[in-house]
């Protein structure tokens, strides 16, 4: 007995394989839709700064507050130890604040940038990695504009401009590539878990004590400067301090004697420790972010 075709029931499914995608892949495809990338960074600065009354000055006001509460934490020291406030000090500070500010404003913004662009997804295809990408570049004239002024700023408070600079430009393309990764993880993470925004704000709030931003890691030691400088984001905001403000280049170990004994405040093995976690988070970011993406659009 001859089974007809339309009466043997339906066919099994298809089994789909899912081809399996590279890094290099993944950012040749983000690197041909550069164009929609810019289009999405336009839209962010435009909405950021069209109807803000400051404008651009905006730009220098999560520094200045975090200059301004280093700055009321080193007087309280000063004072207690009966030690003056050096110049110095103050650039040092500033300089650790803009690494800081980038890294908090991009990722707190860049956390919600998959829900915040719901209504894109899945109504036409991109690269969904172009959005908190976007969101993070949106952030770099923030950083450009502070970096100059504080270029122009310090000959005035007595900290000679040395050709050790040159590094801040490596560090910058490093802290970019560091705060891509973690916010390809965390924005994909906060799609799926919507409490992980409050949990970034929190660590963001509090993790400044934990970086060398208020504190000299020499204050805590040899250890305790071990310890902090260990922290994936210590390294960039150190770093700036040493080539923008000290003078040292970043390929050589610098060592502050104190009452406790030596404690090396920087070392070679830093810079590289900050470029291994750069790229190795924007590897593993790009390819958790792309295997997740399959399920944006049911979960936005």
């Amino acid at each position: 007995m001859t089974v007809s075709a339309s009466t043997a029931g339906p066919k099994p499914p298809v089994a789909f394989v899912r081809r399996r995608q590279s890094v290099a892949s993944i950012i040749a495809e983000v690197w041909d839709a550069r164009d929609l990338v810019m289009q999405f960074v336009l839209r962010d600065l435009t909405i950021r700064y069209t109807q803000a009354i400051m404008g651009f000055a905006w730009a220098l006001l999560m520094p200045l507050l975090i200059v301004g509460a280093g700055m009321m934490f080193k007087v309280v020291v000063a004072t207690l130890s009966n030690t003056p406030l050096e110049g110095s000090s103050i650039a040092s500070l500033a300089a650790k604040a803009l690494p800081w500010a980038f890294f908090a404003g991009a990722l707190s913004t860049a956390t919600q940038s998959i829900i915040g662009n719901a209504n894109l997804i899945g109504k036409v295809y991109f690269p969904r990695e172009s959005l908190p990408l976007a969101t993070v570049l949106a952030q770099s004239p923030d950083l450009i504009v502070g970096l100059v002024m504080l270029t122009i700023i310090l000959p005035f408070i007595g900290v000679s401009l040395a050709w050790t600079e040159l590094w801040v430009l490596v560090v910058i393309v490093l802290l970019v590539t560091f705060t891509v990764g973690c916010a390809l993880l965390l924005s994909c993470a906060n799609l799926f878990f919507r409490d992980v925004k409050y949990i970034v704000q929190v660590v963001l709030n509090f993790g400044v004590f934990g970086t060398p931003v208020f504190f000299e890691p020499q204050m805590l030691g040899h250890k305790g400067a071990a310890i902090m400088l260990a922290l994936p984001l210590s390294p960039f905001v150190q770093a700036m301090d040493m080539a923008m403000v000290r003078g040292h280049s970043l390929l050589e170990t610098v060592t502050i004697a104190t009452a406790k004994g030596p404690v090396v405040v920087w070392a070679p093995w830093m810079l590289g420790y900050a470029a291994a976690t750069s790229f190795v988070l924007l590897g593993l970011g790009l390819l958790v972010f792309r295997r997740a993406s399959a399920r944006f659009a049911e979960m936005a």
